[in-house]
């Protein structure tokens, strides 16, 4: 347990009078708000994220002996299992259809089991309905954030059932017709290669961007400037900020005007947090991953720390308001680990917090610079991406098998589980 001053604690305190000390499993009791209470549950989902990465952000931004990032701060750590159905090493899809759904699922598969593989969910789930559309049912609101497209498989999961997750255009329109009341992230990817529904295009999705405007009722923004604008009775709130995914952190130059990850959470909040009975949200550092993958450490950096700062938006939100201090629960965990990332250094130095005088490379060894062609460089650390270390500079890495660490403000979470439990803790708030 961390230090007494931690926003969290007095709430994990009060859990722990009122409970005693059930344990973290299937039918555990994660002790909901009262009846009448509004109910607020906030999962923050750091794509990729291994401890690892953690430790190499703390370092950067407050050297070996410096503060910890704000969500290690939570006072209950636990850890998660993160295989599939089908596979030790899980993909995204899987993973996060775990929490949304509540059992495992396929790679590829979003919160839908197709064992025949004819492109239609063969309905055998356990439990019909993900989190999201529980909240929803119950009158809360919902919504959606990441720097991915807002149709990749983390958010996908959580409104959608597709029997693979290249089918980008059928999750939007499913977002649609689960009326979830915000969604902010890069763009909407077509359905393409593995989906075996039909095709689609760019023109295609441009006419579900109309739709959504027409017909049900989202205020649509492209920039960080038309997001910041808002009005704060907006109802229903659509932003897709670039194609592909938002501009790596590290990467944006002076005119850029895409929000980052704390600007999308902090407008979520203001829309959802109008609903008197409360809401379901998702926030996804989503490039974490695409970090790993790339073996880029300072695109790792980058990404965690603008995760750090949406957890930041969240923690002040919940301070402000007696309802939301008392009756809010988060969630912050990882869906894999990606790259096998370690720390071997420096050894005999300690590091200084922040960059160094010499300029990062990727891969290949070019040299890294910003949108406006300033250099980029080096972290005061000494890394090394261990998944498929034999094709260092030529291939990616991939995903690995590790367990990954929760935070939370619950005592439930502080423990082993598998991540198909999140589900149950998250369905038990709410009820």
């Amino acid at each position: 347990m961390k230090k007494a001053g931690n926003l969290f604690l007095a709430i994990a305190a009060a859990l722990i009078l009122a409970l005693g000390g059930s344990g973290c499993t299937d039918d555990s009791d994660a002790a909901p708000p009262a009846e009448d209470a509004p109910k607020y549950v906030i999962l923050m989902v750091p794509d990729g994220m291994g401890l690892s990465n953690v430790t190499a952000a703390r370092i950067f931004k407050n050297g070996p002996n410096g503060d910890p990032l704000d969500f290690e701060e939570l006072p209950y750590i636990g850890y998660q299992r993160t295989h599939s159905r089908n596979s030790t090493v899980t993909d995204s899809a899987a993973a996060a259809s775990a929490w949304a759904s509540g059992e495992k699922f396929n790679n590829g598969e979003i919160s839908c089991l197709d064992d025949n593989g004819d492109g239609v969910c063969d309905g055998t789930r356990i439990n019909t309905m993900t989190v999201l559309e529980i909240a929803e049912q119950k009158g809360l609101s919902t919504g959606l954030v990441a720097t991915s497209d807002i149709t990749h498989a983390t958010p996908a999961v959580f409104g959608a059932h597709v029997h693979n997750r290249k089918c980008e255009s059928e999750v939007f329109e499913q977002f649609l017709a689960n009326n979830i009341e915000v969604l902010l992230g890069g763009g909407i990817a077509t359905n393409r290669s593995s989906c075996l529904l039909t095709a689609t295009d760019a023109a295609y999705n441009a006419n579900l961007i109309t739709d959504a405007q027409n017909n049900h009722g989202y205020t649509y923004v492209t920039t960080e400037t038309e997001l910041a604008a808002v009005p704060a009775n907006t109802g229903k709130l659509l932003g897709l900020f670039k194609d592909g995914g938002l501009t790596p952190i590290y990467q944006r130059g002076a005119a850029n005007d895409e929000p980052t990850l704390a600007e999308m959470t902090e407008a979520a909040l203001k829309v959802l947090g109008q609903n008197e009975d409360g809401f379901f949200l998702m926030v996804e550092g989503s490039q974490i991953d695409w970090a790993n993958h790339a073996r880029d450490l300072k695109y790792q950096i980058g990404e965690t720390l603008d995760f750090n700062d949406a957890f930041k938006v969240v923690k002040n939100w919940a301070a402000q308001d007696k309802d939301r201090y008392n009756n809010t629960l988060v969630v912050v965990v990882a869906d894999h680990e990606t790259g096998g990332f370690i720390i071997e250094g420096p050894y005999g130095t300690l590091s200084n917090a922040g960059d160094t005088a010499t300029q990062a490379t990727d891969m290949a060894g070019n040299l890294l610079t910003d949108d406006d062609a300033n250099p980029i460089y080096e972290a005061d650390l000494e890394g090394f991406f261990g998944s498929n270390a034999a094709n260092y500079t030529t291939q990616s890495a991939n995903h690995t098998a590790v367990d990954t660490i929760i935070w939370s403000n619950n005592w439930v979470c502080g423990q082993a589980m598998d991540n198909t439990d999140l589900y149950n803790i998250m369905v038990n708030w709410m009820n």
